[in-house]
């Protein structure tokens, strides 16, 4: 694993913000500090979109405050609004895994800080420190595979009510 050097101004908020996700609780404070040089933070006004369905999926995303809408077209083209999503909550998860376009649309709801890592971030972590990139990688499986139970869930009670 690579030693941490020392942190800008922005890499301590982002690491701040890091810290305050319980999906990294189980990272020790080298990994943060090393996985903090691979992120940046965002902050979104109400009513500005994280990206629009269709665009290129190139980050990963962490809620650390506000709430976002997820919103799917429907076949009529109206936005639907599948999903809401709060301090610990991820967007983006299969942009790193396939780089497929956004399969969404994210807006914020209320001014929203963000944490995120792009796909060229990842990439440069895993060949930097692959250790630390397998953890995050193994918990990006995790967020996928409990974001499939919610759905396949949702979807067993639809089919129920809407047989």
């Amino acid at each position: 694993m690579i030693l941490p050097k020392k942190l800008s101004d922005s890499e301590e908020d982002t690491r701040h913000f890091l810290v305050s996700l319980p999906l990294f609780d189980s990272f020790n404070v080298d990994e943060l500090t090393v996985l903090t040089q691979h992120m940046s933070y965002i902050q979104l006004q109400r009513g500005e979109f994280l990206f629009v369905e269709g665009d290129p999926g190139t980050f990963l995303g962490f809620v650390v405050n506000g709430i976002l809408e997820v919103m799917k077209k429907s076949e009529t083209g109206e936005n639907i609004v599948i999903a809401r999503l709060a301090k610990g909550s991820s967007i983006g998860e299969m942009a790193l895994i396939d780089k497929s376009p956004r399969s969404a649309t994210v807006v914020a709801k209320q001014p929203t800080t963000m944490v995120t890592l792009t796909d060229k971030g990842f990439d440069l972590l895993t060949r930097k420190s692959p250790a630390l990139g397998i953890k995050v990688m193994q918990k990006i499986a995790r967020l996928l595979s409990l974001n499939m139970r919610r759905t396949s869930s949702r979807l067993a009670d639809l089919m129920q009510h809407n047989p």
